[in-house]
């Protein structure tokens, strides 16, 4: 029997859904493209963190007893400052009684600002020897140390030593360095200190080439001849005396300000420099230094041209093309412009690059960390989680599986089962054939959403007499629902996809709640027919541990949020109360489910009704199922979200179901994939072995989870061994799904009912009569 809804004879306007279809349909692609870029960018910042922490490019070699055979005597034997002009190594000392106090290592937002203070309070210049990764981190120090009157020289970007690197890595060390002084400071510098470098004596072959080559490019490179070893934390009396020079000489004395707890260094300095003073020392940085020695020798030589070298007057060569600040001049109080001799205004490019890249550290800083507490919550989620599962679902199962449990009086009343078909010729047949099958008195009613496959006179053409052919104009899913369930001929109305293949026993088993009247709704257990490709084994292990173990939670918190639409029964009282199959969303489902919460009909989970589907056969048609259950089930949870503040029924699902859905559904599953990032990004840059054991760790954890509901749903185990591979590509997927949902809802996207492709491939399993 056929029942066709006449049509008016004329070519109808576009409807509100095809309009909004069409207009989501032309911004998926921009949708996709912001999602994998929010993917790459954050990424990039993650990258970027453990670059800056020397956890990614990282390289912890140190080079030592080699032969210094190239090295010249004149430099091995020479001052602490290194200069080269017209390629000739010229080598400096501090004067007499002169002391230039430098620090290695920093900044430090504990340790510098201290250091800071001691040397404003004493009126004494510095000259700090920064990383420049900790420069981009820590910019503020670093422009109230400028602004003090101290002066800044380069320490590499990420504390490496050059004797190891190629020329590109120390090209890229200066200049990042170079770019977080701009940014930090709006200065370059022309002064260098290499890591892990001491006196000059320790220059070798490997490492002499280095500053030959930063020398050309302008750097003035800095050495040690007094070392206070503080970094060994000996004591502050043994740090003053290994800081002090011997026989009234000048020296450039080595402290730290980072790379370690640094108090008795904090401690030692100011007193250091008062027995200093009270010597007849006098303080200076290393430009004021080099001005002072190049003076002395101008005197001796009568020579008015000594001493100019490249980068450390103005005027002179600057590395990157900066224009010199400052002028040459004597010693003088702290602040002094011929203290900073070796700053270069950041101008142009330099500058706003250095902005730049202070900016991402600073995104940076606070991304990863937070992202970190997150996953941590995250993690701490997924395995209440999994805890909660497995207790409830264990509960539910011996509860609902006791001999003597029941749901009252056996229900065997006909009911009406209702199939909306939109060009399924593919599946219609095996669908109405396995309800013909069925050991419950039923009435089949087909409602054929405007197919243009035939989907309709296939279904006539079987002459099941208790099947009657709705032909309808394409409206819609929840329409075709909506115009079955106004159809129906009983009190009790059972849905199913029309790609879906009931068992003999199903509708039995799933009607069989209603005999409790408080029951409004039941959801059935939903396989995946096509399991036997490795996107329909993902789906398996998903829709048994996934989907019906958490039912089965729910059911017992009696917050189910979602009825399939593959398997789902319905007092029809209760369905047109809600007001149907609502339009709103495109999660249709899960929107009547929340809606007879509220409403406050009880809905539970059948376990022994079972219905077999075909499951999405490709990626593509995968995304495009799940993207819209996703974005759909986050319309319903939106739509019903005064839930939260209301009295009695709804008022529970408010409070319990809602936030439990938000949290399982939504953020967890968002988030859950990173942790699969976060394992390999710390496989690869930190420590392999741990991180491995930990995310091995957590796949035991779902192992066992997946283990029992494949026992409790009498599953074969063999499907598990493809978990680790579902972890580490499908989950992936599903965040890239739920990013483009959350981008759409956002946009304010609709989406309309879209057709998977079906093959027809999936019957009742052998075996079930």
């Amino acid at each position: 029997m056929a029942t066709t809804t006449p049509s008016r004879g004329r070519r109808r306007a576009p409807s509100r859904m095809t309009r909004a279809a069409g207009k989501a349909a032309a911004l998926q692609k921009p949708r996709v493209i912001l999602a994998l870029l929010l993917l790459l960018a954050l990424t990039s910042v993650m990258l970027l963190d453990g670059y800056l922490r020397s956890e990614v490019g990282g390289d912890e070699r140190v080079r030592s007893n080699a032969s210094s055979s190239k090295v010249p005597d004149s430099v091995i034997d020479g001052g602490p400052i290194l200069s080269f002009r017209n390629g000739e190594a010229k080598s400096r000392s501090v004067p007499e009684k002169t002391i230039a106090l430098t620090f290695d290592d920093g900044p430090n937002p504990t340790w510098t600002p201290q250091i800071l203070k001691i040397l404003e309070e004493n009126d004494v210049p510095g000259t700090f020897f920064l990383v420049g990764s900790m420069v981009s981190r820590y910019p503020s120090i670093v422009n109230d140390l400028v602004d003090d009157g101290n002066e800044v020289g380069i320490h590499t970007f990420t504390h490496v030593d050059l004797s190891y690197q190629s020329d590109a890595r120390i090209q890229r060390e200066m200049a990042q360095t170079q770019l977080a002084l701009a940014g930090a400071a709006g200065i370059t510098t022309t002064l260098f200190r290499a890591p892990y470098s001491s006196e000059t004596d320790a220059i070798d072959n490997y490492s002499w080439p280095v500053y030959k080559k930063l020398g050309a490019e302008g750097y003035t490179s800095v050495f040690v001849d007094t070392d206070s070893d503080d970094w060994k934390r000996p004591g502050v009396s043994k740090i003053i005396k290994w800081a002090t020079p011997s026989k009234n000489k000048g020296a450039s004395v080595l402290f730290h300000d980072a790379g370690g707890e640094r108090s008795q260094t904090v401690e030692a300095l100011g007193t250091y420099i008062k027995k200093m003073k009270a010597k007849g020392y006098t303080f200076t940085t290393i430009s004021g230094a080099i001005q002072q020695a190049d003076a002395e020798e101008q005197e001796a030589n009568g020579d008015q041209a000594a001493g100019q070298a490249a980068g450390q007057v103005p005027g002179g060569r600057a590395p990157g093309g900066q224009q010199g600040q400052g002028s040459q001049g004597g010693q003088g109080g702290q602040g002094g412009s011929g203290l900073q001799a070796a700053h270069r205004t950041a101008t142009g490019t330099t500058l706003y690059e250095g902005k730049a890249l202070v900016a991402a550290v600073a995104v940076a800083e606070w991304t990863v960390p937070g992202l970190a507490t997150g996953l941590a919550v995250v993690g701490v989620a997924v395995m209440g989680r999994f805890g909660m599962m497995l207790i409830l679902a264990r509960r539910h199962y011996r509860i609902r599986n006791r001999r003597r449990f029941s749901w009252g009086p056996p229900v065997t009343g006909p009911v009406s089962v209702i199939v909306p078909a939109y060009n399924e010729k593919e599946c219609i047949a095996n669908t109405l054939k396995s309800l013909a099958q069925s050991t419950h008195p039923i009435e089949i009613i087909v409602v054929d959403d405007g197919s243009t496959d035939g989907t309709k006179e296939i279904a006539e053409a079987l002459g099941m007499p208790n099947v009657r052919v709705i032909r309808q104009e394409n409206a819609g899913k929840p329409a075709a629902l909506n115009n079955g369930v106004r159809n129906a001929s009983h009190d009790i109305v059972v849905m199913m996809d029309g790609d879906t293949v009931f068992e003999a026993d199903t509708v039995r088993q799933l009607v069989q709640p209603f005999a409790d009247p408080d029951v409004g709704a039941v959801a059935g257990n939903a396989k995946v027919g096509n399991r036997n490709t490795i996107i329909g084994a993902w789906q398996h292990i998903e829709y048994v541990m996934g989907f019906n173990l958490d039912r089965r939670m729910y059911d017992l918190l009696r917050c189910m949020p979602t009825i399939p639409g593959a398997i789902g029964a319905f007092r029809r009282e209760a369905v047109l109360a809600v007001g149907g199959m609502s339009e709103d969303t495109l999660a249709e489902d899960t929107d009547i489910t929340i809606a007879m919460h509220r409403e406050g009909w009880r809905v539970v989970y059948q376990e022994h009704a079972k219905a077999w589907t075909e499951a999405p056969a490709s990626l593509k048609q995968l995304w495009s199922q799940r993207y819209r259950w996703s974005y759909g089930t986050m319309q319903a949870l939106w739509k019903h979200r005064k839930s939260l503040t209301d009295k009695g029924p709804s008022g529970r699902f408010g409070r319990v179901g809602m936030p439990l859905v938000v949290i399982f559904q939504i953020i967890t599953p968002v988030f859950a994939p990173l942790i699969d990032v976060f394992t390999v990004y710390s496989m690869i840059f930190i420590d392999f072995k741990a991180s491995l054991l930990a995310w091995l760790a957590v796949l035991c954890v779902q192992l066992v989870c997946a283990a029992y509901a494949f026992r409790l749903d009498k599953e074969k185990y063999r499907y598990l061994l493809m978990m680790p591979l579902q972890q580490l590509a499908y989950r992936q997927m599903m965040y890239l799904v739920l990013i483009h949902s959350c981008i759409t809802a956002l946009t304010g996207g609709r989406l309309r009912w879209q057709k998977l492709k079906r093959t027809g491939e999936v019957g009742t399993p052998a075996g079930v009569s």
